[in-house]
């Protein structure tokens, strides 16, 4: 595949290729998907923290305005040009995570964020883009069909790295999101079974380390009560016996927007943030869940079809490591809210309310459907 010699030619076409006849096939539906979300959730955080004393949803708008420049930054950006910046901007990544360790703002037991004023930043955002770019370089360097252990083990270490800066902050949600973007990647490269049977022994005494040495107590009481739910139904286990009880409430078409009793009342904890999943469901029901669930199957797939579409492998790997995260996320959110799986903190793509997380998402779509474009461009 031919270099890009000027930094003109990011977006530029020859005249004999215009532009407007490429971008119209961009499978534009995804972002327009994201835009959707968005708007749900702005919708569900205005009447989520209307009981409160500060209505987020203002707050949120202006993300969403800064996250489509940051789309706009993504999409305009050639990825294969950022692919050989991918490790200072790797190495820039970890630094502001270990300044986070040093320096960083405390906020629901976890030390995540940078605070710029009445500004936070939240660098692992940051961390998991930048891995993913790093990844993508050095996988797509590899023209083996079968990766061998040291390619594997120097994959792990790069996602590891800032895996355990963020496990250290101790965020171990955003932590554990580095698990399924390392796995997608790997998978879809190419390694064998007997060392996925090895990381998955090593994964499982990791996690059994980790239970002695690095989870705190109220991060193995959430571990206790998703075990046994109804051991501790006014403490531990108050938030997953609220979000039940709005889910459960919902029922077909919901109560109404702004008519949830557990949002409404301050019941439920965390409502506009990882629980906003929770919000939605009592208020406009099985339908309404359906109709985001939709929305999100809509993204993975246009993102999927952006992968298979792909005209490199550096664009490939990229595109189905941010896709990982995006879907790693979805799952584990929604599967949170009702208890299926132990609740930490992770928040819902595009719905959530939270900036670093919004730019993030916005910035990754941007880059997903830089890729769907340079493969016209790129030749």
């Amino acid at each position: 595949m031919r270099s890009i010699s000027s930094p003109a030619s990011i977006v530029a076409l020859p005249e004999d290729r215009p532009a407007l006849r490429y971008l119209a096939k961009v499978r534009w539906l995804m972002l327009l998907v994201a835009l959707a979300l968005a708007g749900a959730g702005l919708a569900t955080i205005h009447s989520a923290s209307s009981e409160l004393s500060v209505d987020y949803m203002p707050r949120q708008a202006v993300w969403v305005a800064l996250g489509l420049i940051a789309f706009l930054v993504g999409f305009g950006v050639d990825y294969l040009r950022l692919a050989k910046f991918a490790l200072p901007i790797y190495v820039a990544a970890l630094g502001l995570l270990t300044l986070v360790l040093l320096f960083g703002q405390e906020v629901g037991g976890a030390r995540s964020w940078l605070g710029f004023g009445s500004w936070r930043l939240q660098p692992s955002e940051l961390a998991k883009v930048a891995t993913v770019l790093l990844l993508a370089r050095y996988l797509a360097a590899s023209n083996r069909r079968v990766l061998e252990l040291k390619e594997v083990g120097v994959a792990a270490l790069i996602a590891g790295v800032p895996m355990l800066l963020v496990a250290l902050s101790p965020d171990l949600g955003s932590a554990a999101m580095f698990a399924p973007m390392l796995l997608g990647m790997l998978l879809l490269t190419g390694v064998s079974r007997r060392l996925l049977v090895i990381g998955a022994l090593t994964a499982a005494l990791f996690a059994a380390g980790a239970w002695n040495l690095v989870l705190l107590d109220y991060q193995k009481d959430r571990v206790r009560t998703y075990l046994a739910p109804g051991s501790d139904p006014l403490g531990d286990g108050y938030q997953l016996r609220q979000s039940k009880i709005a889910v459960g409430s919902g029922q077909l078409a919901g109560r109404g927007y702004g008519q949830g009793t557990q949002s409404q009342l301050r019941f439920l904890p965390a409502r506009h943030t990882d629980f906003i999943f929770a919000v939605l469901a009592e208020e406009w029901g099985f339908l309404g869940v359906s109709g985001i669930l939709f929305l999100f199957g809509a993204y993975i797939l246009n993102g999927a079809r952006v992968a298979t579409r792909a005209r490199d492998r550096t664009g490939i790997l990229l595109v189905v490591g941010l896709l990982s995260v995006f879907t790693a996320h979805v799952i584990y959110n929604t599967a949170m809210v009702v208890g299926l799986v132990p609740i930490t903190g992770i928040p819902l793509p595009f719905l959530s309310y939270g900036g670093s997380f919004l730019l993030a998402n916005f910035f990754a779509t941007g880059l997903i459907l830089g890729v769907d474009f340079r493969r016209y461009v790129n030749r």
